[in-house]
């Protein structure tokens, strides 16, 4: 509290931009030591809104107007508030507490070390043992003859950023591994990430080589060798760099670099050209100025798109993970991974791979198993790459905002496949920043325990299960050859599109509208319900006439119509909602027929009328036609990152935005 110079201020105007809001709030602004909250003056709604100070990434305090002084809160899942506070002297303290609250110095300011929930320690630490890495290791089959585990690490000893129980060729000794170690960048030793139990094929995961222009380690040479012996059907293995070519060879003048094809001679190297954490974050300012970008021309969008650059970095990772999950699944080779020190591009290439070859990784637990083992255990620096605390801004770089967004293209092409939806993936990353539970503190599993976050914090994980129903897919269907198999996306940059509902949570020209997974869901729901009262109401008429009830089977007839919508066939099917969905209860009982409106009016039969707001698409019955093809099993994506320049570009006349000055 020390840090807050004024508490309270009174009379403050406040702008959600990122929610497409057109007129300022009035309020009350009161600052915490842990929250920013703003209370509106109108009786009826009272609403409030709280912005933790840990999501602020970003205080800008643009110059005063007559109107008064203005604060720009930019924060670290793209929302942006804007305020307006009368008096300059309140501008600038508020402008000065913000900026101290939003950069922690050290881990006892952060949120997670003060929220204390009314749970007992019991609860506690059942929620920090709800992931167990080990039940997943045993779910593929490790241990076994070829893989086991080691106690190399344990305490630490060898890699301090390795978690402690690790697992290894079964003929790698100690001695191999700790000479491995000496030789690998930050002591990061070929490690086991996921064992496909089908090919005998493993992914595995290191640092590059302290290898400069002809340095070599017989150790690390044994440990390739050893790695490449664990999987009997295979004589060499795949050593990929995911980083360029000609980064790796600068590296080398480092003394570092990559493994010499003429010193391993069990491997086939294979770089892929994900760029380096400062390109990502460049290129990630760019995309957010896109996604702010008011009413843009298409021109505009599609040039803003392709300067930043990010869907094709996001291509190369997900390139990154289908090399190695075609290695491993139809070659039935072994991939070790790694890039320069291995937490960063490394994770997010295996990470990607799992995800393609292993069903399980597609559901809710699995993705969060995933992300404790490939991240978390690993030692991925959370608290460096996502700013948690005030330090170097070159450290920081959106790494698994990339993985995250890569899973959620692979979900746009796959629709069935994936138990969750885009709200999971959009909760965990917001979590990532918040420092709301101390899952994603610290930078490695060792700073954890010396932090002693088990007993000060909670996991993230147990809540977002408890959650799970928000977060379901209800296009997901566990039966499906699609779910069931290894992914195969196509990797073509027109299936990539940009992340709306990350970027741009609300187009600002277009009035909201429910999407369709939201309206499945609901229906679903809606669905059961009428189910369960059709049920109670046959119970009670059987009790009363002493008779079961026979429900005969009704055809509900169907208008035939010779004027059938054409398909559209193609990787960009138009846009076909001509009104935003809405659910039963907000569309008031309108519904629209699949006649054109002059036969609707001329007839009084009953047609099959859908409550979606929508055109009905009828598909062919020709056997012939290539269009008849489910898009369920399909890989090809739709470009829908559109501009939306569909809306009115000048200002309304009785909006606040003139008050405030354009960021």
């Amino acid at each position: 509290m020390e840090h807050i110079r004024t508490p309270k201020v009174e009379n403050v105007r406040i702008l959600d931009r990122s929610s497409g809001q057109r007129k300022a709030t009035v309020g009350t602004l009161y600052l915490s030591a842990t929250h920013t909250i703003f209370v509106e003056n109108n009786p009826e709604t009272r609403k409030e809104t709280w912005v933790l100070h840990s999501m602020v990434n970003t205080v800008e305090r643009p110059p005063t107007s007559p109107a008064g002084s203005q604060l720009i809160l930019r924060c670290k899942d793209f929302r942006i508030f804007q305020l307006l506070i009368p008096q300059e002297r309140d501008c600038l303290d508020v402008h000065a507490s913000l900026v101290r609250l939003s950069r922690p110095e050290k881990y006892s300011e952060l949120y997670c070390l003060s929220f204390n929930p009314n749970v007992n320690k019991e609860e506690r630490e059942e929620s920090w043992n709800f992931m167990d890495l080990m039940a997943d290791y045993k779910r593929m089959g490790v241990p076994n003859n070829l893989w086991v585990t080691t106690a190399a690490n344990s305490e630490y000893r060898v890699c301090d950023t390795y978690p402690s129980e690790l697992f290894v060729p079964k003929s790698a000794t100690p001695a191999i591994i700790v000479g491995s170690s000496r030789f690998r960048s930050r002591g990061r030793f070929p490690a086991l990430s996921y064992f496909h139990q089908d090919t005998l094929a493993a992914v595995c995961r290191c640092s590059q080589p302290l290898s400069g222009f002809s340095g070599r380690c017989q150790e690390d040479e044994m440990m390739l060798q050893a790695v490449m012996k664990s999987n009997p059907g295979s004589d060499y293995i795949y050593v990929v760099d995911t980083r360029p070519k000609l980064n790796a060879m600068a590296n080398r003048a480092a003394g570092k670099g990559y493994e010499n094809e003429d010193h391993y001679t069990n491997i086939k190297l294979q770089f892929i050209g994900i760029e380096n954490i400062h390109v990502m974050r460049s290129s990630q300012q760019k995309i957010i100025d896109v996604g702010e970008m008011r009413a843009p021309s298409m021109t505009d969008f599609l040039w803003g798109l392709e300067n930043s650059g990010w869907l094709k970095h996001i291509k190369a990772i997900v390139d990154a993970g289908v090399f190695i999950s075609k290695a491993v699944a139809d070659e039935g080779i072994s991939v070790l991974v790694h890039c320069s020190d291995g937490w960063d591009r490394t994770a997010q290439a295996c990470s990607v791979a799992s995800i393609l070859l292993d069903p399980y990784y597609r559901t809710i637990k699995g993705l969060m198993l995933l992300i404790e083992r490939d991240w978390i255990s690993f030692g991925h620096k959370f608290s460096h790459r996502y700013a948690h605390l005030d330090g170097d801004p070159k450290e920081v770089s959106p790494v698994i905002d990339q993985f995250l967004e890569c899973v959620w293209q692979l979900s746009e092409q796959f629709p069935c496949a994936f138990e969750f939806n885009e709200r999971f993936l959009i909760a965990i990353h917001t979590h990532v920043y918040s420092c709301q539970c101390g899952t994603f503190l610290g930078n490695c599993q060792k700073e954890r325990r010396d932090m002693r976050l088990r007993e000060r914090s909670h996991s993230v994980w147990p809540q977002l299960w408890k959650d799970r129903a928000e977060f379901t897919n209800p296009l997901y269907k566990a039966e499906l050859s699609q779910t069931q198999g290894v992914l195969r996306p196509n990797t073509t940059p027109y299936c990539f599109k940009m992340w709306k509902g990350l970027y741009n949570h609300v187009e600002k020209s277009t009035p909201p509208r429910q999407s369709p997974a939201d309206f499945l869901s609901a229906m679903r729901e809606e669905s059961q319900q009428l189910e369960e009262e059709l049920t109670n109401h046959q119970e009670r008429i059987a009790a009363l006439t002493g008779k079961p009830i026979m429900w005969e089977k009704i055809e509900v007839p169907r208008k035939k119509t010779s004027r059938l919508r054409q398909r559209h066939c193609g990787p960009d099917p138009p846009t076909t909602y001509t009104e935003p969905i809405t659910s039963p209860a907000q569309n008031n009982g309108h519904t629209l027929s699949s006649e054109p409106a002059n036969q609707k009016a001329q007839t009084k039969d009953p047609t099959l009328t859908l409550p979606l707001g929508l055109p009905v698409q009828v598909k062919s019955h020709d056997p012939d036609d290539v269009s008849n093809c489910s898009d369920l099993e399909s890989g090809v994506a739709d470009l829908s990152s559109r501009s939306s320049s569909g809306g009115v570009d000048g200002k309304d006349p009785y909006s606040d935005e003139a008050a405030f000055t354009t960021a």
